[in-house]
């Protein structure tokens, strides 16, 4: 396919130009990377290809997703990511970090492309995060919840678990490896009804909405406790006042369902897809 009407496509379809982004302002990825990424971290952020006859996708562009592309022998290809840098908590302050120049010189060499998008994949729809981790644990989905640069990217759905260890054991089949559990209430679920926010979920804002509901158990993928970061903290103390026990299960575990999802989107397209496994941060529990 025309690198150019896949982009376009995607632009199409996740509405890039009606949604909001924040500011990654650590990106940086100099000549590599498109203006117009620059100008909006939205969509095309490198621009190598004409043709692409296959998509890889990702959650984040780590070295050992490019290794494996790029051992693969990969050419005139796409890799979609949910996130235009590397996950690395142990950055300081933002737990991001560019992609090596190394890598970006490989790629333009073999002409594969980077297109990421951020909160157009977090705004709840057919392929987004939570709702792709909603679907994976057999949450049928209520209500939405918790708007996000513009976007609504929570979900409130009922469960067939009945108790937070089941609920968790639940989680655990589903990822692949086991959660963190920070029991603050009943061991019992009010109602079968979960909270969810797939990814980074640790803001303060989310739980003081969610506890201005009935609904005490809530599922997401960062816990970490920053003492440089007060609203990571703030959050912890808000799910104990209001008795909101949390189930975490990493940024990567959480989020790797969209994009195991959108294979689905490149399909009805006639473009091969394969999805990059990456390893979770353990990490992110704090």
């Amino acid at each position: 396919m025309k690198a150019k009407r896949l982009y376009q496509s995607l632009d199409k379809e996740f509405e890039i130009d009606k949604v909001n982004e924040g500011e990654w302002d650590s990106f940086d990825l100099g000549d590599f990377a498109t203006e117009s990424f620059r100008k909006t971290y939205k969509g095309l952020v490198l621009d190598n290809s004409s043709e692409i006859n296959k998509v890889y996708t990702a959650v984040f562009p780590s070295e050992s997703v490019l290794d494996y592309i790029i051992a693969s022998g990969a050419e005139d290809s796409l890799i979609f990511t949910h996130h235009p840098m590397i996950w690395d908590t142990s950055c300081e302050g933002f737990p991001f970090r560019n992609t090596p120049t190394k890598y970006l010189e490989v790629l333009k060499e073999n002409k594969i492309s980077l297109y990421t998008i951020h909160v157009p994949l977090d705004r709840n729809g057919p392929y987004s995060t939570t709702t792709s981790l909603a679907r994976a644990l057999e949450i049928e989905t209520d209500r939405e919840f918790f708007d996000y640069f513009g976007a609504k990217v929570g979900i409130i759905g009922k469960t067939e678990c009945t108790s937070t260890f089941e609920l968790s054991a639940k989680v655990k089949e589903t990822v692949g490896h086991l959660p963190k559990i920070y029991v603050n209430g009943s061991s019992q679920i009010s109602n079968q009804m979960v909270a969810l926010v797939a990814g980074g979920g640790n803001y303060p804002e989310i739980v003081e909405e969610l506890a201005e509901t009935d609904v005490k158990i809530y599922i997401t993928g960062v816990t970490m406790k920053n003492p440089d970061y007060k609203p990571s903290l703030r959050f912890h103390e808000i799910c104990q006042e209001n008795k909101i026990t949390v189930i975490a299960a990493t940024h990567y575990s959480t989020e790797k369902f969209a994009c195991i999802a959108i294979q689905k989107f490149f399909d009805e397209l006639g473009v091969e897809s394969e999805f990059v496994e990456d390893a979770p941060s353990f990490e992110d529990y704090g």
